[in-house]
């Protein structure tokens, strides 16, 4: 009774061990094929370049005026107090 359930434990460690260390594409992937188009692993649109460029205006946009608004934001709770 014990040997089999410690059997049935190693199996299992086995076979998760396998999938582990089995990468996507050895397991099959998913069968897309790019064709060394570029952009085509991208998870956004590249083709419609005005939205790309109002994308990236808001990203880096952000970035640059976080410290600001974080200032005036500090500023602003001084000031009421």
């Amino acid at each position: 009774m014990f040997g089999s359930k410690l059997f049935g434990r190693l199996a299992f460690w086995r076979g998760l061990r396998r999938n582990i260390t089995t990468t996507h594409a050895k397991r099959g992937g998913d069968h897309h094929d790019e064709g060394g188009i570029p952009g085509a692993n991208l998870f956004f649109d590249i083709t419609n370049r005005h939205l790309l460029a109002l994308y990236m205006g808001l990203y880096m946009g952000s970035a640059f005026g976080t410290p600001f608004m974080i200032l005036r934001h500090q500023l602003k709770k001084k000031s009421d107090t």
